[in-house]
């Protein structure tokens, strides 16, 4: 199973063992290290070969963020790039000849004592004087070999491979470490029956191979409720031990994707790597997942294909299953499996194996039964909560049961045929609860509002209730199949979530209550859970990370006119989170919340409701939006100008993102000009070195390399190099971004003798 995996580049035999080999081997360390989905484009080059190099990419790279960690990053993609297929009609030899180049000087750079009497050499006879690095071909004794070792000794003091890389880290390297027989994560199983048609489809496709290549990923598709995730947990299942390590992993959202993969980390190294950072723990179980094949990923309630793009275009060496209700927008090489209801000789075996566990049915109990599943649709999951019910109730005969649904019929009118289904059985089963356990009730409304995996029984507990008595009510609900329940946290089905945050009017109601039961309980869970220990000063990151989930779920779901000025302050937090770790596109519900807390308190031109428009924007246009940020921005900042005025420094920031959008949208008639008219009125307000002032400068110097005016580019990306070293020094963030374009535009312009001399401020490892 798995296809082969992607190598690095080879260091030959004749390299001796030292400094010039330990070298090497940090620099293959730098490109696992590249990974990240910070580094996106650096991953797919790096895992994913058939990639061309663009230009547009290679500015990015030089220009952008994902080289701000200094030479590390440079010289990661200065390998990805030699060892990736070139630019369509550009001979491949620009960039070995650009990659050695670079490598030399950074050589020079690091030591500080380069052979003086070496001169750059020039960029057409750079390929007569350096070896091939592509595909590890090298000739040891090269004068380059010779220098780069003499340069590595020097800088051993300054510079020690792996110098960044801790002991739990080098005792669990992720390619060292193998995962015990039957590895895996997987949850308590449902009964899965009927479905082994379906089964044996799976088995087929996700164990066979075609031509050499691996197995596909594979989708199961289908309504909620249908039995996806049972189906994906039964293969899981019965197929564990064929493969090396099956990792269930909730894939409602990117950052749950990622919280899944540090929990892979912590079981395979022991829990030594869990004082690393998030990220350092996502990385580790990429390069696992990298170097070990015969893997298997379930990604579980994929809302949004695109989410996987990045772990299934760089992990080729295992099998990948995702359920999702998504049926289009998957990757060509991807499988799907629609799955309907039950067939119904099937839901009545499920439904008869629920109810009457073991014993044989009477031919009227029979009866009755398969009458039951017609009017459940064979909706596997109505069948096991309708079988959950009665089981725990044996007093109440299966029609009386259907007589209860019945008269309920008429009220949940609402939504999809399986919504309706569930609300008639809910309607039955919490009016029983109410009598059994009032407690349970509350808990199961409070979750409704929450992410639907991973619900703390912290979260559920009501202030000043007792731990147990919320451990009780959670297990009545689990026995009637209302929820699922690992002993410290619960999951509650999409699908049943969604019935009880909408059928919360009763008979009688024409409008819904002002808050829906559990809305506030839920709030004021998430809020106090945000409170800081004593003596503590913040709560860890750790924790905050497991309350974004249900942050985002409750600004998804507010209802209308409902609001919450506390929470509008952690959804700014959860937003600036999410944003720093690229996840904008969940940043939207929690910033459209916001939004609308602002306009409600403080009116629509206050600074902080303008302020917050902007960021909704922002996130619009960093989700793919563009449409819808920039009709937000042009209207804001008409806001702006009439509260502000043109020339106030929020106006001119506005704007600025503006000109921004329209620059990404390819529409530079309208960006070039406001990005003009944006530097002339900063430089007028601020002054020519005001910060603001060199943001502005280098925006339109970027607009212009992307209309293709290098000449005015360059000039542009000269001056603010200047005036950020005068101003902000040689090392600040700003001024090495500077640094970048210029290299870029200089590249662009195919000025390789100004460019050069600048690599090795660029890449001179910082103290």
């Amino acid at each position: 199973m798995g296809g082969s995996a992607s190598k690095l580049i080879d260091i030959p035999d004749s390299v001796p063992d030292g400094p010039l080999r330990d070298w090497l081997t940090w620099l293959q360390e730098l490109r696992r290290r590249a990974n990240t989905p910070s580094l996106t484009e650096i991953s797919k080059m790096t895992l994913a070969r058939n990639q061309p190099v663009s230009e547009s990419t290679v500015r990015r790279l030089l220009r952008g963020k994902c080289l701000s960690d200094g030479s590390a990053y440079a010289v990661a993609y200065v390998l990805a790039a030699m060892d990736t297929r070139p630019v369509p009609g550009k001979p491949s030899d620009d960039w070995e000849a650009f990659g050695r180049e670079l490598i030399r000087r950074f050589g020079a750079a690091t030591s500080g004592a380069a052979d003086a009497s070496v001169e750059a050499s020039p960029y057409e006879a750079s390929r007569d004087r350096f070896p091939t690095f592509q595909r590890g071909e090298a000739d040891a004794g090269s004068p380059m070999w010779h220098q780069a070792s003499e340069a590595i000794s020097a800088s051993r003091a300054r510079h020690t491979p792996f110098e960044d890389v801790s002991t739990a880290e080098v005792l669990y390297a992720a390619e060292k470490v193998k995962a015990a027989p039957g590895t895996s994560n997987l949850r308590e199983a449902s009964r899965c029956l009927g479905r082994e048609k379906e089964l044996a489809w799976l088995t087929r496709t996700l164990t066979g191979r075609q031509d050499g290549v691996g197995p596909p990923t594979v989708v199961v598709t289908g309504l909620g409720g249908i039995g996806k995730t049972t189906l994906a947990s039964e293969y899981a299942r019965r197929h564990i031990l064929k493969y090396s390590l099956v990792w269930w992993v909730n894939a409602a959202s990117p950052e749950e994707i990622e919280t899944s993969l540090t929990r892979l980390t912590s079981r395979l190294a022991l829990g030594q790597l869990d004082a690393a950072g998030r990220t350092a723990q996502v990385n580790w179980a990429m390069q696992w997942l990298t170097w070990h094949s015969d893997w298997l990923l379930l990604y579980d309630n994929v809302d949004d294909p695109d989410h996987l793009n990045l772990y299934i275009g760089a992990l080729v060496r295992g099998s990948h299953l995702a359920t999702s209700r998504r049926t289009t927008g998957w990757a060509d090489n991807t499988r799907t499996l629609l799955l309907d209801v039950l067939r119904p000789g099937d839901a009545a075996l499920l439904l008869r194996s629920l109810v009457c566990e073991g014993t044989t049915p009477t031919p009227r109990q029979d009866a009755d039964l398969r009458a039951l599943t017609a009017d459940l649709g064979n909706l596997p999951l109505a069948l096991r909560q309708a079988g959950a019910y009665l089981a725990q109730n044996r007093g109440i005969k299966v029609q009386d049961y259907r007589r209860r649904l019945e008269s309920k019929l008429d009220k949940k009118a609402h939504g999809d045929s399986a919504e309706r289904t569930i609300a008639r059985i809910y309607d039955v089963t919490l009016g029983t609860l109410e009598d059994v356990n009032p407690l349970a009730v509350e808990v199961l409304h409070t979750a409704a509002w929450l992410a639907p995996d991973e619900i703390p029984h912290t979260l559920l507990t009501p202030p000043g209730a007792d731990p147990h008595d919320t451990a009780e009510a959670v297990g009545t609900l689990a026995a009637y199949s209302m929820l699922t329940d690992t002993g410290t946290h619960v999951s509650v089905h999409r699908l049943v979530q969604t019935v009880l945050r909408t059928s919360h009017t009763t008979s009688g109601d024409t409008q819904p209550p002002p808050c829906p039961p559990g809305r506030l309980r839920a709030e004021q869970a998430v809020l106090h859970d945000l409170i800081p220990l004593p003596g503590q000063d913040s709560i860890p990151a750790a924790h905050l990370d497991a309350l974004t989930p249900h942050l985002v779920a409750l600004a998804a779901t507010t209802p209308p006119g409902h609001c919450n000025s506390t929470l509008a302050t952690a959804y700014d937090i959860a937003a600036c989170l999410l944003s720093l770790r690229g996840h904008d596109a969940r940043t939207i519900p929690l910033l459209e919340a916001t939004v609308a807390q602002h306009r409600q308190d403080l009116g629509d031109t206050d600074p902080d409701t303008l302020g917050s428009r902007n960021n909704l924007a922002c996130a619009y246009r960093d989700a793919g939006d563009l449409t819808r940020a920039i009709s937000l921005l042009e209207a804001t900042l008409l806001q702006w100008e009439e509260a502000l005025g043109d020339t106030h420094p929020h106006t001119l920031g506005s704007r600025d993102i503006l000109a921004g959008a329209y620059q990404e949208a390819g529409d530079l008639g309208k960006a070039i000009p406001l990005f003009e008219a944006t530097l002339a009125q900063r430089e007028q307000v601020l002054g020519n070195t005001h910060p603001h002032t060199l943001t502005s400068r280098y925006n339109l110097a970027g607009v212009y390399q992307d209309a293709g005016d290098l000449g005015k580019a360059i000039s542009l990306f000269e001056a603010t190099h200047a005036q950020c070293e005068q101003v902000l020094g040689d090392t600040h963030p700003h001024t090495l971004d500077s640094l970048r374009s210029l290299v870029a535009a200089y590249l662009a312009a195919g000025s390789l003798d100004k460019a050069l001399p600048l690599l090795p401020s660029l890449l001179a490892p910082s103290e």
